[in-house]
C-alpha cells in the first residue's frame, strides 16, 4: 500500500527524551528518520484519512491518559526495543480494531507487543550484545501515554498529520 497512515501511542516528554537518546546512540544513523514512538497500527489506507481524522480525537476523549510501564528490554532478532506493558493501551487499540473491522492490513490483525525501538537493521551479535548491556541498566518505570498520533507514511520518514489527546480525567 503506497503511503499509508500510521497510528502511535505519544510518549510522555520524559519517555520519548530518554528513548530518543538511545535511538540516536544504539540505530543506524542512516536509517533513523523517526522519533521514538510506539506503533499501535502500522497500514491504514489512504482513503481512511478523513475517518481515522474524526474517530481518533472521539475515541480518545473518552479515555485517561493510559498508565504504561517500562518492562525491561526486548529482543527484536536484528534489532533491540525497550519492552513496555500497558492493558489500557492494548484495550484501546481493541476497540480502534473492532471499528476499522475489514480494513485492517495482516501485520495489523495481531494484537501487538507494546514497545519503543532503539535499534533495528544490525547485526544478531551486536544486537544481543546491546540487550545485555541494556539488561543492566534499564529499571522498571511508569508512566502514561497522553496521546494518539497520526501519522503519513513517506517511505521512510513519517510525516504528522493529527494528535488526538486523552481528555477524560483520570479515576481517583
Amino acid at each position: 500500500m503506497a503511503r499509508p497512515f500510521i497510528v502511535t501511542a505519544a510518549l510522555p516528554p520524559e519517555i520519548a527524551s530518554w528513548a530518543e537518546g538511545l535511538r540516536r546512540e544504539h540505530y543506524p544513523a542512516h536509517r533513523n528518520h523517526l522519533h521514538a514512538h510506539v506503533t499501535m497500527f502500522h497500514s491504514f489506507a489512504p482513503s481512511l484519512l478523513d475517518e481515522l481524522k474524526s474517530y481518533l480525537p472521539r475515541i480518545a476523549a473518552e479515555y485517561s491518559p493510559l498508565e504504561g510501564r517500562v518492562t525491561g528490554v526486548m529482543d527484536l532478532g536484528k534489532g533491540t526495543a525497550i519492552a513496555l506493558e500497558s492493558a489500557q493501551l492494548l484495550s484501546l487499540r481493541a476497540e480502534i480494531a473492532d471499528h476499522f473491522h475489514g480494513s485492517l492490513t495482516d501485520q495489523d490483525l495481531y494484537e501487538p507487543r507494546p514497545h519503543i525501538t532503539i535499534q533495528n537493521k544490525v547485526t544478531k551479535e551486536e544486537a544481543r550484545a546491546l540487550q545485555a548491556a541494556l539488561a543492566l541498566e534499564i529499571e522498571p518505570r511508569s508512566f502514561a501515554f497522553p496521546a494518539l498520533e497520526l501519522h503519513l507514511y513517506e517511505g521512510g520518514p513519517w510525516t504528522f498529520v493529527k494528535r488526538a489527546a486523552f481528555r477524560r480525567a483520570p479515576r481517583r
